[in-house]
């Protein structure tokens, strides 16, 4: 296939996904789940207008476009909290989607006209994984709307496997090549670049996700109510929102997600934690979080050839054999569903089925470039003091190895996702790690 043909099927098929998560009536698209999330009709909206900057207009918001600038303006993320969007003048749906469909249109006549090779395709890139991220915000919306569930119980997922939970491997010390390289990833965003050599001591990391059932021992141990095992300032917060369960869990055994009331499922990855919760418990654990560092090394590095992998299992891209992506699930498999996914080293789930914390504040790598968009990543890279009006909640923490939300076609081992570490709408989990003399 040619370019352009991979290209126009990446955003049908994220298109499709876009226009399936806000398939509903009006009122219900306008609404405000939580003030944490933007109403749908709102991301909808932004989707189709970050679309048209940056392939129709070449990224400068100053050419004419095809909506008035005025309501051009009301889809700047930057402008507009997540909180405020709801009392703006949106679009209504029907013209969101209309707008949308006209931008899709100019799009694709642009793509036919572009040669192979031609360095505006990450642009397109871009657009896509900007669309496929929102299709996983628009999860967390729908997962954080109260009422009768709007999706269904989501599609099947293989058994899991005993005897992988609280197991752990070893990682040698030594030399391992860090990020990548736009000729090895031409979609791979600024943040993830440049590809260079880093050396790191040895270290164990955990076979697997932590799962529901040693997250229900930390509670039943107190793990909630002691404040030795946690920092002061997530205890701090671990009182102030008066945490004492992942989010969605009730206090009986039973969890809600998309509006289904059912059993917490004991061998599945714990999920909607905060990276405080996860660094307590990693403390309770008698471990550690990992470093970014530390979780790439394990997921990309092949010891024996001295290279990095395309996926932890190796080139072939992801199936559902290999990885649960992509959002039908509607939920995380069961630890060791996944054994001939695993890295180099053994580690298994590392794409795909929860986020999970690292120790990792945002940095730029060395050499760092900022790409066509250049508030993608700058914006967020560490700096002193409390930002976006979240006093006491300290820096961005990073967070790696994608969902069960997550698009495969937008997913790498190199992939840097970040957020505070009092959220818990996300899609989060925990993976532990130890130093290797412990």
């Amino acid at each position: 296939m040619t370019t352009r043909e991979v290209l126009a099927g990446e955003l049908a098929a994220a298109r499709n996904r876009t226009l399936r998560l806000v398939n509903f009536d009006d009122a219900e698209v306008r609404r405000q789940y939580d003030p944490l999330m933007s109403p749908l009709v709102w991301d909808l909206a932004h989707i189709g207008q970050q679309e048209e900057l940056w392939l129709l207009r070449g990224g400068d918001p100053n050419l004419p476009g095809l909506l008035e600038p005025k309501v051009d303006a009301l889809y700047d993320a930057f402008v507009h909290s997540r909180a405020s969007r709801v009392d703006l003048p949106l679009l209504p749906p029907a013209e969101a989607r209309a707008y949308c469909a006209t931008v899709r249109a100019r799009t694709l006549d642009v793509l036919e006209e572009m040669p192979d090779g031609h360095p505006g395709a990450f642009t397109f890139g871009m657009v896509v994984s900007h669309e496929n991220q929102h299709g996983e915000t628009m999860l967390q919306a729908l997962n954080l709307r109260p009422g009768a569930p709007l999706l269904d119980g989501g599609a099947a997922l293989p058994a899991g496997r005993p005897g992988v939970a609280g197991t752990s491997v070893l990682v040698p010390a030594g030399e391992f090549v860090l990020g990548v390289d736009s000729a090895t990833e031409p979609y791979s965003l600024d943040n993830e670049r440049p590809a260079h050599v880093v050396q790191i001591p040895a270290f164990r990391i955990g076979r697997v996700p932590v799962t529901n059932a040693e997250w229900q021992q930390f509670i039943d141990d107190g793990g909630y109510h002691e404040s030795r095992w946690w920092s002061e300032t997530g205890w701090a917060h671990r009182c102030r929102a008066a945490l004492c369960a992942p989010a969605f869990w009730n206090g009986d055994g039973t969890r809600r997600r998309f509006g289904h009331l059912e059993e917490v499922p004991a061998d599945e990855p714990v999920q909607h934690i905060t990276f405080f919760e996860a660094e307590a418990f990693a403390a309770w654990f008698g471990a550690r979080l990992p470093s970014e560092v530390e979780w790439e090394k394990a997921c990309a590095w092949d010891p024996h050839s001295r290279s990095r992998r395309r996926n932890p299992w190796g080139a072939q891209e992801p199936t559902a054999e290999l990885a649960n992506l992509g959002g039908a699930a509607l939920r995380p498999a069961p630890v060791g569903a996944y054994p001939g996914g695993a890295s180099a080293y053994g580690v298994e789930q590392m794409l795909g089925d929860v986020w999970e914390w690292t120790t990792s504040p945002l940095r730029p790598w060395p050499g760092f470039t900022p790409m066509v968009y250049s508030r993608y990543s700058e914006p967020f890279f560490e700096r002193a003091g409390p930002r976006f009006g979240s006093p006491g909640t300290g820096d961005y923490r990073v967070l790696r190895g994608g969902s069960w939300a997550v698009a495969p076609g937008i997913l790498r081992p190199s992939f840097r996702n970040w957020d505070h570490p009092i959220r818990r709408q996300i899609f989060a989990g925990v993976r532990l790690a130890w130093d290797a003399d412990v």
